[in-house]
């Protein structure tokens, strides 16, 4: 006997895996190089030089004997203290080592925050679209999920929809920007008024609202866009990082929460997290590259692969008549499918060997979500598949 509700899920499996599995698999049959898989966000740029050279550099080092040892479950103090005051240079962001918990990415982050937060009868609010594991983090930590739309004419927060959703059990609420899937920035103003709608009902319900800010694309952004350090814009945010893709490490497994000091019972929420990294089997970050992300935090892959994907994705798949939203940042372009069933629109793709899913399991029904961070040369072999793609369903651009 097992948990069917584990063996659901496990059964299941995350969408975008599943595409992605099926593409090695077509591949196998036709040739890899004759299947365009737009569904997974696997970077695909090169890490920056300096963390090559970092990793062979604490690889032949002095201290090499001890860099597969354990450290505290929290990090090593002084990759924490780095990592603190890179924080400090770039966001002013006022913290020490000692508010950095370390984490196996930002997933680990997330789950320890929503189960370090979560009492009996709690809820968490998410913003649709969110990220497909938002909700399996949340009911795993005891919670229930509360889904409130985004502005659907921008895909930003939709301020008062937040505030009609709000009450007394909703203990946090769970943001991501930039965005997966829209690619959308939330702009300064939009978190300020968030935060004065958290404070007021914070205030009427006699306890905090917490906001969690999962940042892991906060680096890949285009065109100047500001991306606002939350903390800044409302105290009691706890932030959770991985270097996945702004430095395209996402096999290593590394990030963090922050909880800053300007949290309410700084100290409590910091053990909560602490605590429930112990309930989840966390003993420490990978320790190597804890030592890599202290030397390399702040730095970004070149990002000129993204930019000018998602300008030929953007500008081809308009002219041919789909609707699109424009991404101010991630690697992800939302795409409105032509028919009802966007589920059916991706079918029909893969009649064409073009791989990518629809977005009903990010609460986003009637959408597909291409993600970009592939080689230029495989978006340039998509272009004639959508053109195609765009004749079958009728649609009329400009071309």
């Amino acid at each position: 006997m097992v948990s069917e509700a584990m063996r659901q899920l496990g059964a299941q499996g995350n969408p975008m895996r599943v595409l992605f599995e099926y593409g090695k698999k077509r591949g196998a049959e036709i040739g890899a190089e004759n299947v365009l898989d737009f569904a997974l966000g696997n970077p695909s740029v090169p890490p920056p030089a300096r963390v090559n050279q970092v990793i062979m550099d604490i690889l032949s080092g002095e201290n090499r004997d001890a860099i597969h040892a354990y450290t505290s479950a929290s990090g090593d103090l002084e990759a924490r203290n780095t990592i603190a005051a890179s924080l400090n240079r770039r966001f002013d962001a006022g913290c020490a080592g000692s508010d950095l918990f370390l984490t196996c990415g930002a997933a680990p982050a997330l789950c320890a925050c929503l189960k370090g937060l979560c009492c009996p009868g709690d809820k968490f609010m998410v913003i649709t679209p969110y990220f497909t594991e938002y909700r399996i983090f949340i009911e795993g930590a005891g919670a229930q999920v509360v889904e409130v739309p985004a502005a659907r004419d921008t895909f930003r927060l939709d301020i008062p929809a937040i505030g009609g959703a709000l009450d007394s059990h909703v203990k946090g609420i769970v943001i991501n920007s930039p965005n997966n899937p829209s690619g959308v920035v939330y702009s300064r103003e939009n978190l300020e008024a968030l935060a004065v709608l958290l404070r007021r009902k914070g205030k009427e319900y006699g306890a905090p609202i917490y906001l969690i800010s999962d940042e892991p694309y906060r680096e890949v952004v285009y065109d100047g866009v500001e991306v606002p350090w939350v903390p800044h814009c409302y105290e009691n945010t706890l932030v959770c990082y991985s270097y996945s893709k702004a430095i395209s490490l996402p096999g290593e497994r590394i990030g963090y929460v922050l909880v800053p000091p300007s949290m309410e019972d700084h100290d409590g929420v910091y053990q909560a997290v602490a605590g429930a990294g112990r309930c989840v089997g966390h003993i420490n970050a990978p320790s190597i590259f804890q030592q890599v992300a202290a030397a390399c935090d702040g730095l970004v892959s070149d990002l000129t692969a993204y930019t000018v994907n998602r300008n030929l994705l953007y500008d081809n798949l308009t002219a041919m008549g789909f609707q699109c939203v424009r991404p101010e940042g991630t690697f992800y372009l939302l795409v409105k499918s032509p028919e009802p069933d966007a589920a059916a629109f991706s079918r029909k793709a893969m009649e064409l060997d073009l791989l990518f899913p629809d977005t009903g399991s990010f609460a986003c029904p009637g959408y597909v979500r291409i993600a970009y961070c592939v080689p230029t040369s495989r978006v340039e072999q998509s272009l004639p598949r959508f053109r195609e793609l765009a004749r079958m369903y009728g649609l009329k651009g400009k071309e």
